[in-house]
């Protein structure tokens, strides 16, 4: 590997190190709802799947059905979104017991995990009704999902994600993508160190990765990789909407094993000492 033309030796040899780390303790997420894309995600190389149905909404709970389908056709680690409805993180006495019987549920089914969030009124974490869904959860590891971003103060959040007992967080800095708010994520990660590993998303993308690694510190990454797929119906009642009237019915979304390998393929060219956009 060749330092570049007018490059900084120190900071070279700074990210050579780091990309060599990344490539050990990287983790990649895929955001999933159905059993062909969790296939997909597996054979492309990522090491955790996270399980929901209607990502049009931001995934909500996906069904037994799906669960069991997606635990028996792969082998890497299965994380299940836990979230009765879309909107906001704030729920009934109602919701939140849903919550908790779709959290025994998903152990029974086979998860390695689940994914949540729970926040008050006021935007702070609700930390006694989330600390006792991660017991419910044992063994099972619990991610808080992005309703951390949508948390008052990032700081206080996660001190007191922290005191939940959960094991990860999910965060894009308290931006709508991890590009905007990736200095804010940095300053999460440096504070969390030795005690909550934190997942960067919102936005990552093959062309893009190796740059929040190093803008972050981050080596674990969430992605929702999601192409559209032309629907096989070749009739269309174009008078009727089944759903949203801003979706369209006959489109399907779907994850490719090559958009998969495309980002593992980003971070493992600094290998052969390709460093685009990283000298910028």
């Amino acid at each position: 590997m060749m330092l570049p033309a007018g490059g900084n030796r120190e900071r070279f040899l700074a990210e050579v190190r780091y990309f060599a780390w990344v490539r050990r303790a990287m983790v990649l997420e895929i955001c999933v709802d159905s059993v062909e894309s969790a296939i997909a995600s597996e054979a492309g190389g990522a090491q955790r799947i996270e399980l929901c149905s209607d990502l049009h909404e931001g995934g909500i709970t996906p069904s037994a059905g799906l669960i069991r389908a997606v635990r028996g056709q792969v082998g890497i680690q299965l994380f299940v979104m836990i979230r009765p409805r879309g909107g906001d993180s704030v729920y009934t006495r109602h919701e939140y017991e849903v919550m908790r019987e779709d959290i025994v549920q998903a152990r029974a089914l086979g998860a390695d995990g689940v994914v949540l969030g729970v926040l008050d009124a006021e935007g702070h974490v609700d930390v006694p009704r989330t600390r006792e869904l991660v017991r419910l959860a044992q063994p099972m590891q619990v991610t808080f999902h992005r309703a951390f971003d949508m948390s008052a103060n990032l700081e206080e959040s996660l001190e007191r994600v922290i005191k939940t007992g959960a094991h990860r967080i999910l965060t894009s800095g308290g931006m709508q993508s991890i590009t905007q708010g990736a200095e804010q994520a940095r300053r999460l990660i440096d504070a969390a160190k030795g005690k909550i590993p934190i997942m960067v998303g919102g936005g990552v993308r093959q062309e893009n990765i190796r740059k929040i690694a190093l803008r972050t510190g981050a080596t674990e990454f969430h992605c929702s990789l999601r192409t559209r797929t032309p629907s096989p119906v070749t009739f269309r009642n174009q008078g009727v909407k089944l759903g949203a009237v801003a979706n369209d019915e006959f489109a399907r979304f779907v994850v490719l094993e090559e958009s998969v390998r495309g980002l593992h393929e980003a971070l493992n060219m600094m290998e052969s000492g390709v460093l685009q956009g990283v000298h910028e």
